[in-house]
């Protein structure tokens, strides 16, 4: 007896521990359906998000092993193949292999002041980290820079 009132139960009747125990279980059921419904968007969402911050690395490696190689095309010995293996040197330092190089005009045959473009390119395929890219599946990254041939005027 609790302040002056008395309260019985029958055994039929629900008690207030055991509508919580049902109410708890209910819950947890829909718990369950709710995460079934959303882990598929989320883990698919966070894939994403892996995939393109990849991209956007591997762009901004193109952007500067580009850069790399139109100042090695610069000067004056420089050759298709000097500047191809320094742009295909630096991308490997930074774990993108396999980067395809573009130099025009032939560095060796350039007038002093033409302007040399590099143009460094790879497919996503080879550099994404899912073993099949959904996201940017056969796309190409590339970038290339300009710059003046260095010389004596």
């Amino acid at each position: 007896m609790r302040n002056g009132l008395a309260k019985s139960f029958d055994a039929t009747s629900p008690t207030p521990r055991t509508i919580g125990c049902r109410g708890r279980a209910w819950r947890r059921g829909a718990a369950v359906a709710e995460f079934a419904v959303v882990a598929p968007v989320f883990f698919m969402m966070i894939i994403g998000f892996i995939e393109f911050g990849r991209a956007l690395m591997v762009q901004q490696v193109l952007v500067n092993a580009s850069r790399v190689g139109a100042r090695e095309a610069i000067i004056e010995d420089a050759t298709t193949s000097t500047v191809t293996g320094t742009v295909q040197d630096y991308a490997e330092g930074v774990s993108v292999s396999g980067v395809s190089v573009t130099v025009t005009p032939d560095p060796a045959t350039a007038d002093t002041s033409d302007f040399i473009t590099v143009t460094v390119s790879i497919g996503f395929d080879d550099v994404s980290w899912m073993p099949t890219p959904w996201f940017m599946g056969g796309k190409s990254l590339s970038a290339s820079s300009t710059m003046r041939k260095e010389g004596f005027y």
